[in-house]
């Protein structure tokens, strides 16, 4: 039934017409040739309001009673949330070692630092700089007013951030120590909630970044030391990404810094903003009434820097002050004359998997992951993705099948053989467990100590094999009993 419902109404001229007024809203220009995963997604509100085509599903939409919720609803539904804590190891460190302490050397006077997480899905990212925002000012941060506001189009998102509760596969980048220090465990749950001290300076807005070009963005958003727009322009026509960075620019204080996603870096930002080169990641600074000219480029020498955090162990285990006028920006949304410089995409299906992974939604990915690997049988990646997913539903059979797999399509994919490992012995197999772990670390040891590994959330070499040692110790009390 469902099967003839979708063929019915998947690509009728309604269809295109809500399709071209959901990318005008949101700006969501990544659905521009994903019809099917759109459709999808809309169909799930058809059922849910019992609207049996496109057309009347329409009309509630601009219905003025019912509208705004159903928008809401249908928003939510349509918007990924790629969110765990400490993402991009790179990006943290980079945080730790150079921008927040320049920020607070900078604001050292009247001990106010104001942050913005753009696009925050369930409020990870805001949290994360809560806490090292801790770490970085000890007792003294009693005496600092800081403010982090985390928004997102998504207002089930800003819900769940509110409630500032997280399962494992939020807290995966964390080490079991780390954990207890940061949460408290919910009990009968396998969830932890963060503790008050980190919630007690975020708070979260349902915020379009599209107003940013429209002129309707509130007022407050503006005056920020930092502001981290991670993996959300992607979404975003490449045009409009460029103007939207621009706006996010304006919001800055002189010589407040911004952080972008990995994949979203464009040339055209050096026009407006300062580019610079940190060890493993690009920032962006707002430059001072004293720079005059393109923005500048500053290098900083290559250095490896120490995590903030124990890399990955996937175990099982307020008001804003007055705010200044800004420099008003365009309100059309046509493209400039600015080069456009298309990011280096990823893999769709293997983006999305990771997309809805992250975002929790395990049954959507275990399900985008059958059908991607349906179209790529020999994809390790993908495999290696089957396998996490598998892991995190409980589900160790599959979760075995997929990552031995995944070694198959590639003898030397050091983290299937380490997450075999893992899964191996919090299923009892110690001796199995330890083998393939071994493997992970020979790998290891054969590529230089500084070499970030594939998959690893920024893990390097010479950090996998510190792992795999402390996991071979933990161990060997219980082998030398068997």
């Amino acid at each position: 039934m469902a099967e003839k419902f979708a063929s019915r109404f998947e690509f009728d001229a309604d269809f295109s017409r809500l399709k071209a007024l959901v990318i005008e809203r949101t700006g969501h220009f990544y659905y521009q040739d994903k019809d099917d995963l759109l459709w999808e997604r809309v169909r799930k509100r058809l059922h849910a309001t019992g609207h049996s085509d496109t057309a009347r599903y329409l009309e509630r939409l601009n219905d003025p009673v019912a509208g705004p919720e159903e928008w809401a609803r249908l928003e939510a539904d349509i918007t990924i949330g790629e969110t765990f804590f400490f993402r991009y190891a790179e990006q943290f460190t980079a945080l730790r070692e150079r921008i927040l302490p320049d920020i607070i050397a900078r604001r050292s006077a009247d001990r106010r630092l104001r942050v913005w997480s753009a696009g925050c899905a369930t409020g990870a990212e805001p949290y994360s700089v809560a806490i090292l925002l801790k770490q970085l000012l000890g007792d003294e941060l009693e005496s600092w007013r800081i403010s982090i506001v985390g928004t997102d189009i998504n207002e089930t998102f800003l819900k769940t951030a509110r409630h500032a509760v997280f399962g494992r596969w939020a807290l995966r980048a964390l080490s079991v120590e780390d954990r207890s220090a940061f949460f408290d465990p919910l009990e009968g749950k396998d969830q932890w909630r963060l503790k008050k001290e980190y919630r007690a300076p975020v708070r979260f807005e349902r915020h379009n970044l599209l107003t940013l070009l429209e002129g309707t963005s509130p007022l407050q958003f503006t005056e920020f030391d930092l502001v981290l727009c991670r993996n959300v322009l992607i979404y975003f026509h490449p045009a409009t990404m460029i103007r939207i960075v621009e706006a996010l620019g304006e919001t800055l204080r002189q010589e407040g810094w911004l952080l972008l996603g990995h994949a979203e870096p464009n040339p055209a930002f050096a026009s407006f903003l300062r580019v610079i080169n940190l060890p493993g990641t690009v920032a962006y600074r707002r430059a001072s009434t004293e720079d005059t000219g393109p923005a500048a480029q500053t290098e900083v020498p290559p250095q490896r820097i120490p995590l903030l955090l124990p890399p990955p162990q996937r175990t099982r285990e307020r008001p804003f002050p007055e705010s200044r006028a800004r420099k008003p920006v365009s309100r059309a949304l046509a493209p400039t004359s600015l080069p456009v410089v298309l990011p280096h995409e990823p893999d769709s299906l293997l983006a999305e998997v990771r997309a809805l992974a992250d975002a929790g939604q395990f049954s959507a990915a275990e399900d985008l992951c059958r059908r991607a690997l349906l179209a790529q049988p020999l994809n390790a990646v993908l495999h290696y993705y089957e396998g996490l997913i598998s892991h995190a539903i409980d589900n160790p059979i599959r979760a075995e099948r997929a990552f031995r797999r995944s070694i198959y399509l590639d003898k030397s994919f050091a983290m299937a053989h380490y997450h075999l490992g893992l899964l191996l012995i919090a299923n009892g197999r110690l001796g199995a467990g330890r083998r393939s772990l071994a493997n992970a670390a020979r790998i290891a040891a054969a590529v230089p100590a500084s070499t970030v590994l594939d998959e690893a959330d920024g893990l390097t070499a010479k950090e996998l094999r510190g792992l795999v040692r402390l996991h071979l110790q933990a161990i060997t009390p219980a082998l030398l009993e068997q």
